[in-house]
């Protein structure tokens, strides 16, 4: 992976770079757009982590973390759960590894928080993102999220 990738805070420099980024159209049911997340993130405050990602100048994807989110199943101890929330990288750069370099950043941020799991949910189905997710070692917990299967992987 290159290392002019990086992610930064949404700012008011960068946030109509992170509104014009599309997924391909056969995608767009399986992730909420940009501008979704960042109204959630607004809302949900210190627990949203929205990142932009950059391959050097060039705005590639955006990301979105939930750090300490109530989970109401009550399978955890403390009953709450951390991780990736929304990843949309554009449309024409897909396949180039910025999914997995989002992945890892929010793997890493975790960790830095003292985590030892991360979440994850998808739309099953086809064109859906399980198959991505278990290649990087997420495993189906058997819950589900509204609709969307729930992943987890150690950390």
């Amino acid at each position: 992976m290159p290392s002019t990738l990086r992610l930064e805070k949404i700012t008011p420099e960068n946030v109509d770079a992170a509104l014009a980024l599309n997924v391909h159209p056969h995608q767009e049911k399986n992730v909420a757009p940009v501008a979704t997340s960042l109204a959630e993130a607004y809302a949900y405050g210190d627990t949203a982590w929205p990142r932009l990602i950059l391959d050097g100048d060039e705005p590639v994807g955006f990301l979105m973390a939930f750090l300490d989110i109530r989970w109401g199943t009550g399978n955890d101890p403390e009953g709450r759960r951390s991780g990736l929330w929304r990843l949309n990288i554009a449309a024409g750069h897909q396949g180039r590894g910025y999914g997995r370099f989002a992945v890892d950043a929010v793997r890493d941020e975790l960790r830095g928080r003292g985590k030892n799991r991360m979440y994850v949910s998808w739309e099953p189905g086809e064109n859906g993102p399980g198959d991505f997710y278990r290649r990087l070692g997420f495993f189906e917990t058997g819950e589900t999220s509204g609709r969307q299967t729930v992943g987890v992987l150690d950390l």
